[in-house]
């Protein structure tokens, strides 16, 4: 059984752990989450959560408000979308299914809020595993886009092609 539970100052170490193993790296290879100072932030447009299965942590979830965020990363974009990074912990837990539940568990958590319309990813544009695995999941390929260093694929899935018959 997995479920998602918000990260707290406590896993602090898991994370700095996760953000060096070299797939983590190899997907974002770039980006400082600064750990020590925003898990101690909890602002109302963001939610940092930790997948686990049976109580073992084993993936991180970022779901953000993209138009109110305060680095406005993703610079101009509508209201009422949402923008979500996922990541496995280890190595050994990939490939079994569990970026496709986690997504789903995300999805269902974004699309909860009546007003969100879609949501935003945005993989390397050269992570063609991550291409393939979100478009399994029924997001349509937008835009090719830079963000900082990171030549970077835009997806979008609409609520209307979200298909949530199998999260739970």
């Amino acid at each position: 059984m997995m479920n998602l539970r918000h990260a707290t100052p406590a896993d602090l170490d898991l994370l700095r752990y996760w953000d060096e193993q070299a797939h983590v790296v190899a997907s974002d290879p770039n980006d400082d989450w600064n750990w020590d100072v925003e898990l101690d932030r909890t602002p109302d447009w963001r939610e940092q959560l930790i997948a686990q299965i049976d109580g073992r942590p084993i993936g991180f979830v970022q779901i953000i408000d993209p138009a109110r965020e305060d680095s406005h990363y993703w610079s101009n974009v509508a209201a009422n979308l949402r923008a979500i990074d996922i990541w496995i912990g280890e190595q050994t837990d990939l490939g079994k299914g569990y970026g496709t539940k986690m997504m789903q568990l995300a999805l269902a958590r974004c699309f909860a809020d009546s007003a969100v319309t879609a949501v935003l990813i945005d993989p390397l544009a050269s992570n063609t595993r991550a291409h393939r695995f979100y478009e399994r999941l029924g997001f349509q390929f937008v835009d090719r886009r830079r963000f900082g260093d990171d030549d970077c694929f835009v997806y979008r899935l609409n609520r209307a092609d979200w298909h949530h018959e199998n999260v739970g």
